[in-house]
């Protein structure tokens, strides 16, 4: 609760700041511009020149005085705003305010893992980060309901005639107040901090940087992704920083505001939420880029229109291409990134996204206040005018769809096929499909992965603990366990067998997986048994369809075909890195041996695949010790279990 408040106090904060600064310019196009470009630049000022100081004293201080305290100081500096009521003020509090959050905000994540255990700490940082962001919505809606009732107020009684911004100036200060109360009544550790956590707070954003840019600049893939990520924000960025501008050219005031703050955030969390189940047969590296070109063009269309409900729905596109192209880069970022480099690759990332922000929020308002409106005669009876604002939304789109198309040549990872092919696939209707089967009785398992993930070993491990809970259990693999497989595995796994055509080695898997169903697993499911598979259907859309350069719709559909449209109750996919992968792969056969850029372009497919189904799917980190994985994995078997038929005197040797 007290980081929900906390956070509509931040996001309607800066609603009312730039808002209010819109006011105090007065009716001077040009002026409105600039004291909005100002009151956005001095915001991020703080963050850029002493960032690392905020991590630096936020472990030295009491950390439960450090949150109330901090909460305080921001709800009265927001009281103080309109009572002074000068822009020059404004700029000072604001500047004031950012500084108090830099201390505030580190030690707010550095309490966390101090708050849940362990084990849930990933949830506990998912949820700081849907709170913080999601915040954003209410906090429009709480701005729009504000400004209208001040002005109903202004208009009926004569209130607030020093504008109807300023209630809500006053409205974000009860926020913030509130949250200092209820933080009051948590109990927290007083100070602390890892060793890691206070020389990355001492090392700071220019070292991030340095260090960043060194690896991006050696490194392609990261290059794209920096240049993608960065045009993202961009997007969101510009709409941002010259929404109240935009907003009066329409016609507007600040409820519409409002609404277009409201809109690109509604639009950022929902492709942040869809994005990795958007368009799912289009590779992960493609849609990053394709997200990108497409927020630019929709970018250039909010530019054009001149309704105000118009933009509003363009701008919830928008906010929903960007998000989808920040989850993929994130996502990207953990793919690709060699470990031991990840967490300065994210630092990295994370600096230039502030930096990004603070040019774009500041030099945007300037360059539309420098351009000014101005007036197209179409003929005698038709005149159009088009704003500043509105011609920088043009060069932002510009920008923004030639950095994406650049991320897309970049990393295109299937050359050889047509996005034409790629999106054609994912509208096809399933008519065309084998609908997915699932057994009514007992219970079927897969186990996914790459190599060296650790397949075969969990596969034993739950085996032994579901035998010695009594129940019976057909443990089996692909290819290669029935004597036909056996026939076939000899053929596609060894070495001496040579080059296969991509579409026989498809057609061979598929034998193998039509002989296993009907031999082995069927029949296995039909008395009742738990039946656990190492490797299935997922193995051959990921080696087959993505590793090879065959369709990943092709594939399955002959796959599909093979097995009847058998699906397992359960995947549990097993996911390592490259760097893990290498180093427990022996390289023995065929598969094993293709170069590292196969297993990647594999392992990203097995993710896709996991992630468009997440109620049949399991990813476990193949990293963590295998008495980790193992509970985990029976964690989520065990309440599968009510279909499968119990044994007794069956018990597995420890």
């Amino acid at each position: 609760m007290t980081l929900g408040l906390a956070s509509l106090g931040d996001w309607a904060g800066l609603l009312a700041i730039t808002a209010y600064a819109n006011f105090l310019a007065g009716a001077d196009y040009a002026d409105r511009n600039f004291a909005i470009a100002g009151v956005l630049f001095v915001r991020v000022l703080p963050a850029l020149l002493v960032g690392p100081l905020g991590g630096y004293v936020a472990d030295r201080l009491d950390r439960r005085t450090t949150l109330v305290t901090g909460l305080a100081l921001r709800a009265a500096l927001f009281v103080s705003i309109p009572v002074v009521g000068t822009l020059t003020w404004l700029f000072v509090a604001t500047v004031l305010v950012e500084a108090v959050n830099l201390v505030w905000l580190p030690t707010k994540d550095a309490v966390i893992p101090d708050l849940v255990p362990s084990g849930h700490l990933d949830n506990a940082n998912r949820l700081n980060l849907a709170t913080t962001y999601g915040a954003a919505v209410p906090a429009a809606g709480l701005f729009i309901a504000v400004a209208v009732c001040a002005e109903a107020l202004n208009s009926t009684l004569g209130w607030f005639d020093s504008g109807p911004v300023e209630p809500t100036l006053y409205a974000t200060a009860l926020a913030f107040a509130l949250a200092a109360a209820l933080c009051r009544g948590l109990r927290l550790p007083p100070r602390g901090g890892t060793a890691a956590g206070r020389l990355g707070a001492q090392q700071g954003v220019w070292r991030s940087i340095a260090e960043g840019w060194s690896y991006a600049g050696r490194t392609p893939l990261v290059r794209g992704l920096v240049l993608g990520i960065v045009g993202a924000f961009a997007a969101g960025g510009a709409v941002i920083g010259l929404g109240r501008v935009y907003v009066a050219d329409l016609g507007a005031g600040d409820p519409g505001y409002g609404v277009l703050f409201g809109a690109v955030f509604l639009g950022l969390g929902a492709g942040m939420w869809r994005g990795p189940r958007v368009l799912p047969s289009v590779t992960r590296r493609r849609l990053f880029g394709l997200a990108l070109v497409t927020a630019g063009v929709v970018l250039g269309g909010v530019a054009l229109v001149g309704n105000m409900v118009l933009a509003a729905l363009l701008t919830v596109f928008l906010g929903y291409c960007a998000g989808i192209a920040w989850v993929t880069g994130y996502t990207l970022v953990g793919l690709e990134v060699d470990p031991e480099l990840r967490g300065r690759t994210f630092a990295f990332l994370q600096s230039v996204v502030r930096l990004t922000l603070a040019l774009v929020l500041a030099v945007a308002p300037l360059l539309a206040g420098v351009i000014g409106a101005h007036r197209f005669r179409v003929n005698d009876d038709v005149t159009l005018t088009y704003s500043g604002a509105q011609f920088t939304f043009v060069l932002a789109a510009v920008l923004i769809t030639t950095a994406g198309a650049a991320a897309y040549r970049h990393m295109d990872d299937r050359p050889g096929e047509s996005l034409r092919e790629q999106l054609s696939r994912t509208s096809r209707t399933s008519a065309e499909e084998v609908p997915p089967r699932y057994a009514q009785s007992g219970i079927f398992i897969a186990l996914e992965g790459g190599e060296g993930a650790g397949k075969s070993l969990q596969a034993k491990l739950l085996a032994r603990w579901l035998r010695n809970d009594g129940y019976e259990v057909v443990s089996t693999h692909e290819p290669g366990d029935t004597a036909v497989g056996s026939t076939l595995r000899s053929v596609l796994l060894d070495p001496a067998t040579g080059a296969l055509s991509d579409r026989t080695e498809a057609l061979l898997y598929a034998a193998d997986k039509a002989e296993h169903v009907d031999t082995v697993i069927a029949p296995a499911l039909a008395r009742g048994a738990v039946v656990i598979t190492d490797r299935y259907v997922d193995s051959t859309l990921a080696y087959q369809g993505a590793g090879r350069a065959l369709t990943r719709h092709e594939v399955e559909r002959v796959a599909r075909w093979a097995t009847g449209g058998l699906r397992p109750h359960l995947t549990v996919l097993l996911d390592v890195d490259a760097t893990t992968r290498a180093a427990r792969a022996g390289g023995t056969d065929r598969l094993e041996a293709l170069p590292a850029d196969f297993h990647e372009r594999v392992r990203e497919s097995f993710l896709d695949i996991a992630a468009a189904d997440p109620e049949h799917y399991l990813v476990v980190d193949g990293s963590n010790g295998r008495d980790a994985i193992a509970a985990e994995v029976r964690r989520r078997v065990e309440p599968l279990l009510e279909g499968a038929r119990k044994v007794s005197g069956v018990r597995d040797a420890p």
